[in-house]
This record gives structure tokens, sequence and C-alpha cells, in this order.
């Protein structure tokens, strides 16, 4: 078994990227990112501050636009409009969840496709699916640059999802697909869920439930990557959907909560920023 790092292949990831936002902004040209922040939800506030960090790191220009919960749809549509025509954001981030009485899905559509550094644009969803991505979800994408530098060879192989989600499961069905592996998406309501885990070369896991997948669900020799950041709720200590104790026993490869996922997500974000700061470069060209 090897544990795959997160924070040490984010680390080098960032390195290469900090070069690249060097030579840009030694051609007058910073990436910028702005994250719209609405109401207090603490997960939200950290996640937030973390990006914030991490632009700030690397060189980019960040800012953060914080709401009062109690902002209007109207309004906060009116501010992503502006961010859309203002040059100097390459990305544009409205962290979620919103509150109840504002439409996620129409400020979604709001937001530039072109900007949309989280990939959620139903505009950028269609360019994934059919198999030319340019935003990608930064979760799926930062697990595939997994795969890539612990040399996982997903051609042929057998992959299943554990998950449905606009944020997770069905970009990474669709990422895994793109490299050749046969896919299966599972999620709450799949009958006998275990039959098909422990037939599975490659376990995607991201279904919100502590240590859900346990060691009898999966194939010896798999690798296991986990998306989940639950609480388990004897130690309140931070865990994943996998049952890392028993799971590593029989996993060749595997992700630990925390340390895994988490750092390579806010890394694509930051090279999807990025690489939209070049593809708008060009444009002027």
């Amino acid at each position: 078994m090897e544990i795959i790092d997160g924070k040490v292949l984010a680390a080098k990831l960032q390195a290469n990227l900090k070069i690249k936002v060097d030579a840009l902004r030694a051609k007058g040209l910073t990436p910028g990112l702005v994250v719209v922040l609405v109401g207090e939800d603490p997960a939200s506030q950290v996640y937030v501050r973390n990006k914030e960090r991490r632009a700030t790191e690397l060189g980019l220009n960040s800012k953060i636009i914080r709401l009062a919960e109690t902002v209007s749809e109207e309004e906060l549509l009116r501010i992503i409009e502006q961010l859309n025509q203002d040059e100097q954001w390459h990305g544009i981030l409205v962290q979620l969840p919103l509150p109840k009485h504002i439409s996620e899905e129409k400020v979604l559509l709001a937001i530039d496709p072109d900007k949309d550094v989280d990939g959620f644009h139903p505009m950028n969803m269609g360019r994934l699916w059919s198999g030319n991505p340019v935003m990608v979800p930064s979760t799926p994408a930062g697990i595939m640059e997994m795969f890539k530098d612990y040399g996982v060879d997903l051609a042929g192989k057998r992959a299943v999802v554990i998950g449905r989600s606009n944020i997770v499961g069905k970009p990474m069905a669709q990422l895994l697909m793109m490299a050749n592996a046969t896919v299966t998406i599972a999620h709450s309501r799949t009958e006998n869920l275990s039959a098909l885990t422990k037939e599975a070369d490659i376990l995607v896991v991201a279904i919100g439930q502590a240590k859900f997948v346990t060691a009898d669900m999966v194939k010896k020799g798999a690798v296991v990557i986990d998306v989940g950041m639950d609480r388990d709720e004897e130690t309140r200590k931070l865990c994943g959907d996998v049952d890392f104790a028993s799971v590593k026993d029989v996993a060749r490869l595997i992700t630990p909560v925390p340390g895994g996922v988490g750092p390579m997500t806010i890394t694509m974000l930051m090279e999807q920023t990025v690489r939209a700061a070049e593809r708008s470069a060009l444009k002027k060209d």
C-alpha cells in the first residue's frame, strides 16, 4: 500500500505554477481571481480564506467580495455582471452554498463561461461531456493529476465512482472515460453496491457519509480516492468517506483525509485561473 500525498503533489504543481505566473507578470499580465462569498457559513469562510492565501502566495491578483446573507438575488447578479465586464478578473468564483432565497442555477448561468473557474456553468459542463473541456471542476481535475503523477494507467480499467453530483461524480466519470476507463456511476440508491465496488480497479468515493466504504467493499490492489470530508462521530476528528484504517491494507494506492484530495482542489482552481488569463491574452492578440 502506498499513500497518495496530496500536499506534496500540490506543492510541486504550485511551484511550477508560480514560475508560470511570474513569467506572465513580467509581460504585464497578472492573473486575477475574485471570490464572492454570501453569508457567514463557517465552512465557506475557511475555504475562501484558503483560496485567497494560496492565490496571494502564487502572485495572483486576488479579491474577496463579502456580501450579507440578506443580499438580494438581483444585487448578486448585478455584481457578477460587473465582474464579467472587468478585465482584471480572469476567474470568478461564487462560493456555494448560497442562501435559500437565491437561485444557484441563475447565479451559475450569470457567470461568463470563460471566467467560470469552478467549471459549473452548463456550457462548461457541455464542453466536458462533448470531450472538449475548457473549464473543469477542480476536484476531479486534481484527481486526474494524482493518477498521472503516481503512474496510474486508466486505459481499460474498471472504474466505479460513488456519487453523482455535478461538482465531483459526473465530471469525474467523464474524465475517467476520456482516459479510456470503463466507468460505472453509483450512488445512495444503487443496489448491491459492494458487488460493484469489489470489481473496481479504480474507486472514487464522494458520497458524503463518514467511513462508508470498508475493506470488504474494495478489490485487492485497487486505487482508492476518498473525496469525503466528514467528522468521525466518536472522535470528532476529520475523516473521509472511506474507512482508511481498514481499506489501506487492501488498496494499492489510497488518499488520506485530510491531506489527500483537498490540497489538489485549490491547486487546480489556481491552475485554471492562470489558464483563463492566458486565453484572454491570446484573444487580445
